[in-house]
């Protein structure tokens, strides 16, 4: 399996919120169907400084529903729980796995807590 990492993100201002549209003149029939656009960088990430984008590439982790081309988004300053999603550097390879109710193998190296998976159309 395939990782590849991206640049880190800006820093959120707030998040989304569902408006009011304000208008001038005569109303459209269609005013009630218009919202906001959503920010994913706002919802989705908690700390921007330590948060990263990885693609995936190949099917090696299908056991965790995640597949060729998703992309994960990784926050490298969440303390890793039992049962969660983790990224690791294993013999100089990244890895997925989930995080086991004990220690890590000593070999692992724990690079960050996977957050969100973000599954691509295939």
């Amino acid at each position: 399996m395939e990782i590849s990492l991206k640049g880190k993100l800006e820093r959120k201002m707030e998040r989304h919120a569902a408006g009011v549209s304000q208008q001038t003149g005569f109303p459209s029939p269609a005013t009630h169907y218009r919202e906001p656009s959503i920010n994913l960088h706002q919802e989705l990430i908690g700390n921007s400084d330590a948060t990263f984008f990885i693609r995936v590439r190949g099917n090696g982790s299908s056991e965790f529903n995640i597949h060729d081309k998703d992309v994960l988004i990784v926050d490298r300053s969440i303390v890793p729980v039992a049962n969660a999603l983790a990224l690791v550097v294993e013999a100089g390879d990244f890895k997925i796995v989930r995080i086991p109710t004990g220690r890590l193998p000593e070999l692992t190296v724990f690079w960050g807590t996977i957050t969100y998976t973000i599954h691509c159309c295939k």
